[in-house]
């Protein structure tokens, strides 16, 4: 599956987003599909992920509550709505495909990557 990820952009703190995330083929459902962030010098983060079915969903302590994933089957497109964006969310963020029913928090159990994009918040 190849992915492409958009939707970053330079906001305000306390300023919202929509990141979203393509997936071509016509496999997406048997994907979990997850959202990390990397800023530079730094190990890739967990931001949150969602189960194949779009059912459930985890998420980073540090983004309850302000983030939210979820998918669209019909789009085969995943989504990441940041709300209540803060400067410590700036960084680049990646989407990625793991073919289990539920994506887990470490980047390197994730078998496709998205080229990232930049979301970038001023205070």
């Amino acid at each position: 599956v190849q992915l492409q990820a958009y939707g970053g952009g330079l906001v305000q703190a306390g300023g919202s987003l929509r990141l979203s995330c393509a997936a071509s083929g016509r496999t997406f459902s048997s994907y979990a599909m997850g959202w990390f962030r990397q800023t530079p010098g730094k190990e890739r983060m967990f931001v949150a992920a969602i189960d194949r079915g779009g059912g459930s969903t985890y998420y980073a302590d540090s983004v309850k509550g302000r983030f939210t994933i979820s998918r669209d089957s019909a789009k085969n497109t995943v989504y990441l709505q940041m709300n209540s964006l803060k400067p410590e969310d700036t960084a680049v963020y990646y989407c990625a495909a793991d073919v289990v029913p539920m994506g887990g928090s470490d980047f390197r159990e994730y078998d496709y990557w998205g080229q990232g994009t930049q979301v970038t918040v001023s205070s």
